[in-house]
Formats: C-alpha cells, structure tokens, sequence
C-alpha cells in the first residue's frame, strides 16, 4: 500500500468546495482544512505509487478552485 500527502492552496472562497469535491474521490483517506501556507491536506492512499499519481493528476487537479499542489508521498 502506498500513502501519500497533498498540500493544497485554493483560490480565495473555493476552500469549502474543493473539501466537498476531494471528499468524493475514490482513495482520499482524510481531507483537513488548516491554517498557514496551505489551506487543505489531504491523505491518499493507492496500491501503488503509480495509482496516487494517477489519481493526483487524473482526477485531482481538474477539480475547480485548486491553485497548486504539493504531493509528499511517504517513505
């Protein structure tokens, strides 16, 4: 199993339904809104690390209202 983390910015006002959104996909453990550099980490988990990509770049970033992402897998 494989696990990573997302540290995402949003634009101004989109935080709620980029949460609603990422919620939705098939292998997001946790989604968490914080405060400080990032609005949102999320925790996702693939049988690969080849499926979190897919799943970051596939279904991830086309979401609306995400401004940039940082993908820390774990090690």
């Amino acid at each position: 199993m494989a696990k990573a983390f997302i540290l995402m910015e949003t634009t101004v006002g989109r935080s709620r339904e980029v949460v609603t959104a990422l919620s939705r996909l098939k292998g997001i453990k946790s989604v968490d809104t914080v405060t400080g550099p990032y609005d949102i980490i999320v925790v996702i988990e693939g049988d690969t690390l080849n499926e979190i990509g897919d799943i970051v770049t596939q279904h991830v970033h086309p979401i609306a209202g995400i401004s940039r992402t940082v993908t820390c897998l774990v090690v």
